[in-house]
């Protein structure tokens, strides 16, 4: 405990007597000060015992003393210490009187009490202070780095929260609680993941302390809670969350401190791992795509768990501008679950690379399951592995469907020009399968690209329609180009050649169906098509030509 006016009372050697404000020596003693000036208030800082013979002060005058404590308790000062014998033979009664009336403890030095040593009294306790303080540090360091090395970051944390006297969390690089120490804070910590992915977005490393609006279960007071990023790159990839009942004493500093190291080489330590399996991931998709999965499985190992032995998901993910306003008909995805406060974050962060951050929350979800997930890195894009119907393909969706909700969000105010997430996703494929898969991923991939999408999946293709498909540039300037001399006859008034052979192959053909729809004779119809041929230069018995033109129909639809 730090010296407090307690203490100094009790001090054999220095023989103070308490002569106002008794019941308030609890007060810590920041320092000891002597002035004999008029106003010291300048110059203090707070928390010191004030030393005084009252040279230049007219101690007796109650008016005078009144003013005088009333500033060195708003200074915040924690007590005066009077010396008698000197000009006063006691205390006067109105220095008592204001003291008592402020609640300021005023303490009566005899004569033979040196200032000097009340001062060294003050700075041999703060001494002895911070002494025990290093000392209960560095055991508190011992004792995390024997946890962290015998059982990881779990008995690290419920070293941390016994040190403290509080509780502890740690987040993974989505904002989720990985693991938290006593059990009961778990809940706790989860409500501070807003508050983390806002940390998360500074330049590392970064702190912050916030209240995080609980309480504590025993005091009913509120936490005061310390955040800390943990990792030494430009993305933290872990956070550390701190909640006590009051602020960090000197020891619980230096433990909270050797936590964020130890949790921080960890962190390292895995991110060097996850570099080497990302390696390994490569030469297993690689072994995959050229049709050996013997050789896939066997370079694996146990490294991806039952993945590769269980039916798995293929995604393909990219980055890529936003869809251009040039016409495109952007599909609505298909309704999903609400995404998780973690996916959403992740997914509106600003300045936030699209893939790293997905990437992130497919990994964290598949670590919080007991998952494996194959990541690995091609070019600009990055190919997934995740087990079918397990929590990684769901957070693939989930963050999806986030960043759609971003993305709608960020149209109501201003046109996005960043860069955004694209991602097709296989058909559930076997060890076998990975080739087929692997063009599914990137059928569904292109798809999502056409329809300004964050995500497709390759089932979609087969229920949906091909019509959307139709608003590629390509295929516009294709229907274009073999419409063009229909609509150039037509425009000149020679007949409604383009009606009427849209007229005539939706109805498969069928000259009298055709010609009531129309309200023309059916010879009237069959002398147009006779000039469509002769304009296209191509049959019309030809079902190659008439799908063709069926297509390029409905492609140009919207154009007439």
């Amino acid at each position: 405990m730090p010296p407090t006016l307690a203490s100094l009372v009790h001090h054999s050697a220095l023989k103070l007597t308490v002569r106002a404000a008794g019941d308030r020596l609890d007060v810590p003693v920041r320092w000891v000060h002597a002035s004999e000036l008029a106003d010291p208030v300048p110059y203090m800082e707070g928390g010191e015992l004030l030393l005084i013979t009252a040279l230049k002060l007219d101690a007796e005058d109650h008016d005078a003393m009144r003013r005088y404590v009333h500033r060195l308790v708003r200074a915040g000062v924690a007590g005066i210490g009077f010396a008698v014998g000197v000009h006063y033979e006691d205390i006067p009664q109105a220095l008592v009187d204001a003291a008592a009336a402020e609640g300021l403890p005023l303490l009566q030095v005899p004569r033979r009490t040196p200032f000097l040593a009340i001062s060294k009294a003050v700075s041999a306790a703060i001494a002895a202070e911070q002494y025990r303080a290093v000392t209960a540090g560095f055991a508190a360091q011992r004792e995390l780095t024997k946890q962290a090395l015998a059982d990881g970051p779990e008995r690290l944390l419920t070293a941390l929260a016994a040190q403290v006297d509080g509780w502890a969390a740690l987040y993974d690089a989505s904002g989720a609680v990985v693991a938290a120490a006593p059990e009961w804070s778990s809940r706790r910590a989860a409500r501070l993941t807003p508050e983390v992915e806002r940390l998360r977005r500074r330049p590392a490393p970064a702190s912050a302390v916030v209240g995080g609006g609980t309480t504590d279960r025993r005091s009913g007071a509120e936490d005061r809670v310390e955040l800390h990023t943990l990792g030494t790159g430009r993305r933290p990839r872990a956070a550390l969350a701190v909640g006590t009942a009051a602020a960090l004493g000197t020891a619980d500093r230096y433990a909270v401190h050797s936590a964020i190291a130890l949790l921080t080489l960890t962190t390292e330590r895995s991110r060097s791992l996850h570099a080497a399996e990302l390696r390994i991931g490569g030469a297993v998709l690689r072994m995959l795509l050229a049709g050996e999965p013997d050789h896939a499985r066997a370079v694996a190992g146990d490294l991806y768990g039952n993945l590769l032995d269980a039916p798995y998901r293929m995604v393909i993910a990219e980055s890529a501008s936003p869809p251009a306003a040039h016409g495109l008909q952007t599909a609505a995805p298909p309704a999903q679950a609400k995404p998780s406060a973690a996916a959403l974050a992740a997914a509106a962060a600003p300045g936030t690379d699209p893939i790293e951050a997905f990437v992130d929350v497919v990994e964290a979800a598949a670590a919080r399951a007991g998952e494996a997930v194959l990541v690995v890195p091609e070019g600009g894009r990055m190919v997934l592995l995740a087990a079918d119907g397990g929590a990684a393909a769901e957070a693939c969706a989930e963050y999806a469907e986030a960043l759609e909700a971003a993305r709608g969000a960020a149209a109501d105010t201003a046109p996005a020009d960043t860069a955004e997430l694209v991602a097709g996703v296989s058909a559930p494929a076997g060890l076998s399968g990975a080739p087929a898969a692997y063009r599914q991923a990137e059928q569904a991939l292109s798809v999502a690209r056409r329809r300004g999408r964050a995500l497709v999946e390759h089932a979609e293709l087969a229920s949906g329609s091909v019509l959307p498909l139709l608003a590629d540039d390509a295929v516009l300037a294709f229907a274009d180009g073999l419409l063009r001399a229909l609509r150039e006859h037509d425009a000149h008034g020679r007949g409604d050649l383009v009606a009427s052979l849209r007229a005539w192959l939706a109805h498969h053909g069928q000259w009298d169906a055709a010609a009531a729809d129309l309200g023309v004779h059916r010879h009237t119809l069959r002398y147009r098509m006779r000039r469509v041929e002769e304009i296209l230069g191509r049959s019309l018995d030809d079902p190659d030509v008439r799908m063709e033109l069926w297509l390029a129909l409905k492609a140009t639809a919207g154009a007439e």
